[in-house]
């Protein structure tokens, strides 16, 4: 615990920074976290018997993030840069001289890419949500930061509130329902108390943003529970992919911490959730 708050120090006063200056910056700290991240994901994928194409998975995922930050410039372009990612890896694949390898290799490479890729979002909602109304407490961060911070916080938050309430009530609500954990196969530790207890703390984080973003609190109460349920699916998904390459950490560049995709794992599935809420049912 004391390694993870000293990494915490650390590493969050410069996101704070990051989220502050906005544009450009956010975009940029997007494509350093990806590409360290997407590193991870190719390493975890090689023995998990993917033989993948690092860096053209690499250069597909940061030209997602790219694209999210101008969204306006072509219509269709994220379709057209999975099209492209899939033939890329498809040609690669014919180089291998197994055809299962060139098989593996190529759905790898287009997943790892795919996936990673999903950070995306996060530039992508700060770029395209709704304006903050003037006389919003928020008005001063303007739409951009206030979106992105919001869906930080809320992941966050499920984290914090699911670390918490399992760890205090675990036992005790288990025994209520009749089964403490869930889904053990691809995670042990994750208990029915703790998807309780982050849930209501990510809705009450987003119903406190959503009022300060001057935008319909009550929306909070759908958006709340998804974004915490995508989160914590996003921490499976990740939690699976080292299970099947046989791995504790996705790296042990952060002490305490594990590696890049350890941290941002449940952002790869919140982003996006949030990112197609905001964006269909907010003005």
């Amino acid at each position: 615990m004391q390694e993870r708050g000293r990494s915490a120090l650390l590493f969050v006063p410069p996101l704070v920074v990051i989220v502050i200056l906005g544009g450009w910056w956010i975009t940029l700290a997007v494509i350093g976290l990806t590409m360290l991240a997407g590193i991870e994901v190719f390493r975890l994928l090689k023995p998990a018997g993917y033989p993948v194409m690092p860096w053209l998975g690499l250069a597909i995922a940061v030209a997602m993030v790219i694209d999210a930050a101008v969204p306006t410039v072509l219509v269709g372009s994220g379709a057209i840069l999975a099209a492209i990612g899939i033939l890329l890896a498809a040609a690669g694949g014919f180089t291998r001289g197994d055809p299962r390898d060139g098989l593996n290799g190529w759905v790898g490479t287009v997943f790892g890419a795919l996936y990673v890729g999903l950070l995306a979002f996060i530039v992508r909602l700060g770029a395209g949500a709704p304006a903050i109304p003037a006389g919003a407490p928020l008005a001063v961060l303007g739409g951009e930061r206030t979106w992105v911070l919001m869906l930080i916080l809320a992941v966050w938050a499920y984290d914090t509130g699911a670390y918490l309430v399992g760890r205090t009530y675990g036992k005790r609500f288990g025994e209520l329902i009749g089964r403490e954990r869930f889904l053990a196969h691809i995670s042990p530790s994750k208990t029915y108390a703790g998807l309780v207890g982050g849930l209501i703390a990510t809705t009450v984080v987003v119903l406190i943003g959503l009022w300060g973003a001057g935008q319909p609190v009550l929306y909070g109460l759908v958006l709340g529970p998804i974004v915490g349920l995508a989160a914590q699916c996003g921490d499976l998904a990740e939690s699976m992919l080292k299970r099947a390459a046989g791995a504790q950490h996705s790296s042990d560049l952060i002490p305490g911490h594990g590696g890049v995709l350890d941290r941002v794992d449940s952002f790869l599935l919140a982003g996006p959730v949030m990112t197609l809420f905001v964006l269909t049912f907010l003005r």
